[in-house]
């Protein structure tokens, strides 16, 4: 989630989404388990505080670090996959023919 979008924050639309997600009722489609990661380019002292105070779970800051991403993937990866919707789901083609796809040599 990008932290300085225009028009809406990301600080307030994780909230909403929060929000949504406490009402299962009105908005069926937001998951229990929704994972938001921050990402900021402002990285100023308390910005990760804040960010985790409006219900983002980790936080990244600019310019990100491939062993920063590595450890967000590591440590939420396998909570997004084990609560992906089935919808998401029926959408993976795992036994993709890569080769059939390919141009002729």
């Amino acid at each position: 989630m990008d932290v300085m979008m225009p028009e809406m924050g990301g600080l307030e639309a994780t909230k909403i989404i929060r929000e949504r997600q406490k009402n299962r009722g009105e908005f069926p489609n937001y998951k229990p388990t929704i994972i938001i990661v921050a990402m900021t380019a402002n990285a100023m002292q308390g910005d990760r505080e804040k960010c985790l105070a409006a219900g983002m779970d980790d936080y990244l800051a600019k310019p990100v670090r491939l062993e920063d991403i590595r450890t967000i993937v590591e440590r939420w990866g396998a909570i997004a996959a084990a609560t992906e919707s089935p919808a998401v789901a029926s959408l993976r083609r795992p036994n993709l023919n890569l080769r059939a796809c390919q141009a002729p040599s």
